[in-house]
Order: structure tokens, then sequence, then C-alpha cells
């Protein structure tokens, strides 16, 4: 009768060790990666909060540069800060790394050619293909920064600080973008771009936009032809939209989480 038990007894346990699954049976193999840790998460973070942090602070130092130094060496700086800036641009918006490098290449010799021409100053011709240079490497930025603020939005499902930071560095590009504009209108129309007869220096280009784009308009400075017009109404308009759209509705949400079921 003991006999019978067990062997009843090794039947049954070896049965039970053959229906288990071979992963909690056979020691050592790894098991199913879990959820990201909420260190993990905290890091992720704080490297795009750094990213989008770097990118604010290239562009508020090409911004100061414009707005106040003068020459062609100032204006070469400030073409070397843009190429930087579409870089990290690139970068925060999680651009991959061998991507990153091969942009660095035609990012560099757009910078290079533009310093360049600035340095051989061959007249307003020449000035006016430059502003355009470099009006093309603020426009290029904007796309890689509102792909970023999105992946963002959707891991995180919240308004985090690199969101409102993405913000403001497009609120900046487009400001510094209409000013290179109005440059390359002035240099290439063959006519003054402003009513009032000043010299059109690339700080006023860009105290012209920034009045605009926020419309504060001091009148100081008006655009003299129609082009000139429609480009500041233009700018207006984006300006008032985009802080009342999307500014306002970012500043709204800082810190609140979406459901993930909705």
């Amino acid at each position: 009768m003991n006999e019978r038990m067990q062997r009843l007894s090794a039947r049954t346990t070896a049965e039970t060790l053959a229906a288990m699954p071979a992963a909690d049976s056979a020691p050592g193999l790894p098991l199913p990666a879990g959820p990201p840790s909420a260190d993990a998460d905290a890091r992720a973070g704080a490297r795009r909060r750094i990213r989008y942090g770097l990118l604010l602070l290239a562009l508020t130092a090409s911004f100061t540069v414009e707005g106040i130094a003068e020459g062609t060496a100032a204006q070469a700086v400030v073409t070397t800060l843009l190429g930087v800036t579409l870089l990290l641009a690139f970068w925060a918006g999680g651009m991959p790394r061998r991507r990153l490098r091969r942009a660095a290449i035609p990012v560099a010799a757009i910078v290079l050619a533009v310093d360049i021409a600035l340095i051989a100053d061959q007249g307003q011709v020449v000035h006016g293909l430059t502003r355009l240079a470099s009006g093309l490497l603020v426009a290029l930025a904007p796309p890689a920064i509102v792909v970023g603020v999105l992946r963002t939005l959707r891991s995180e499902r919240a308004v985090t600080v690199d969101v409102v930071f993405g913000a403001l560095c497009l609120y900046l590009l487009a400001g510094m973008f209409f000013a290179f504009v109005y440059g390359a209108i002035d240099n290439l129309g063959g006519n003054p771009f402003f009513e009032q007869g000043e010299v059109a220096t690339a700080s006023r280009y860009l105290y012209f936009s920034f009045t605009t784009l926020t419309t504060v308009g001091y009148g100081d400075f008006t655009a003299r032809t129609n082009l000139g017009h429609t480009l500041a109404v233009i700018e207006a308009l984006v300006g008032q939209i985009y802080l009342v759209t999307v500014v306002a509705t970012i500043v709204g949400n800082i810190g609140s989480r979406r459901d993930p079921t909705t």
C-alpha cells in the first residue's frame, strides 16, 4: 500500500513539473521585460529638459548677439549660432545619432559659406543671399521641435517643462525668421525696406520683427512696400494666434495628466 502511494505521488509530481512553463522550470532564462521604472522615466525627462534648455539658451544667445552687435563679424557669429541651434533642434526632436551626424555636414557647409560671404562683403546681393541662407537655417528647426514636443506629449501624457521650452523656442524662431526675410527683401529688392529711410541694420530688422510679432507696434519703423506690409500683417497674425491658442493651452495644462484610457 505504501509503495503504491509512493508511485502515485511520484507520478503526480512528474506530471506537474511537465505541465509547468519552460521559462519557469529552466533556471537562468531572462524574465519578460516589465514596464519602465520611475527612475528611467525621470532620467529620460531630465535628458529632454537639458536638450530643450540648451536649445533655448542657443536661441537666446543668437537673439542677443543679433540685437546688440553690429558688423560682419557679429553676423558671422550669429550664423554659427544658428547652425548650432538647428543641430540642437534635431537632437531635441529625437533624431538618431547617425542621421544627426549626416545632417551636421550640410549645416556646417551652409554656415561656412555664409560666414565667408559675410567676411568677403561683396555687396547687397551677397548680403541678401546670406540673409536667405540664415532664414533657411531658422526655418528648418521648427518641424524638428514640433516632432519632439508631440513625442513628449504622447509619452508623458502631460505638459512638462520641456514642452514649455519647446513652445518658447518656436516663438523666438518665428521672430528671427521674419527678421531675416525682411533683411533679404531690403538687400535684394533694390529699395529701402523702411519707410523712414533709416539704415536697415540687422538689429533693426530684429527689432521691427519682434515688435510686429508681439503686436506692440511702436511706429518708429514701418514697412515701405506692399510686400513689407503684407509680411508684417502675417507675422502679427501668427504671433497673436500662437499666443492665444498654443501657448495658452500649454500653460493652462502644465502638470495636468491625461487619462491613458481616453
